[in-house]
């Protein structure tokens, strides 16, 4: 199970003991659910497996740094819209001297990933099963198997999640939330965390706002509760609104 959310994978973070005695009738106790005669007490797992990933996100910036490649963690909901940013982004770099390769994670399938290559983008699919994030051991198999030349973007698409994929670090440069205005000016209040650890949040499907009813001044306004410093990005990548600004900053 996944150690965060018990999403999936292999190792969980509770443990349930049955307690020998049948005729047990302490009832509720705190760290005891479920029933009687069923105790679940909390094991520290998680913060082992979150201190080893971080180390070996660490490792991978370092050596990411070393040979001038960055990557960024793309982060957002389902239907965020963060592939279409993908394609629409390598589109606007072909002929540029700056490499894009991709890095797509799903829990199945290989859709996403080949939407990629079709836009003639460079890509690893990594499906992680009944997991709901990718993390850094993932990626750095992916990096090692995709070899990206110095001068390199890396653009890891997260699983389609707001909640562990804020909580890994991958190794990455910076974090990006992809947040459609389908999803409601509340989404950053609801998922506080992944707006604070974030750089840059990118507005996507600006050109569906007036159909329903998106408030921008409120969303903004709810950003900046949550994280004052991040930086705003209205894109349409049906109407092209906001590319050169967002495809700037990613060479930046």
């Amino acid at each position: 199970m996944c150690t965060s959310c018990g999403c999936g994978g292999e190792s969980g973070h509770v443990l349930v003991h049955e307690h020998d005695d049948d005729d047990d009738d302490r009832g509720p106790r705190p760290g005891v659910g479920y029933g009687w005669g069923r105790e679940v007490r909390t094991v520290h797992i998680e913060r082992e497996l979150l201190a080893k990933n971080n180390q070996i996100a660490t490792r991978t910036r370092r050596l990411l740094s070393d040979i001038d490649v960055t990557m960024i963690n793309l982060i957002g909901a389902p239907e965020a819209g963060k592939t279409s940013l993908v394609e629409a982004t390598l589109r606007r770099l072909r002929g540029d001297d700056v490499q894009l390769v991709v890095i797509e994670g799903d829990q199945t399938s290989d859709v996403d990933a080949k939407r990629i290559e079709r836009a003639g983008g460079r890509v690893l699919q990594i499906n992680t099963g009944p997991g709901c994030h990718l993390d850094a051991s993932m990626v750095a198999d992916g990096l090692s198997a995709m070899a990206p030349r110095p001068r390199s973007v890396v653009v890891v698409e997260n699983v389609g999640n707001l909640v562990c994929p804020a909580l890994y670090d991958l190794g990455e440069r910076a974090k990006v939330v992809v947040m459609s205005v389908t999803e409601g000016e509340d989404e950053p209040l609801k998922y506080a965390h992944v707006f604070r650890a974030a750089e840059l949040l990118v507005l996507s499907k600006t050109d569906l706002a007036p159909h329903v009813a998106f408030d921008d001044a409120r969303c903004i306004a709810n950003v900046r509760r949550v994280n004052p410093r991040l930086r705003v990005l209205p894109v349409s990548v049906v109407h092209e609104d906001g590319l050169d600004e967002w495809c700037d900053w990613l060479v930046r």
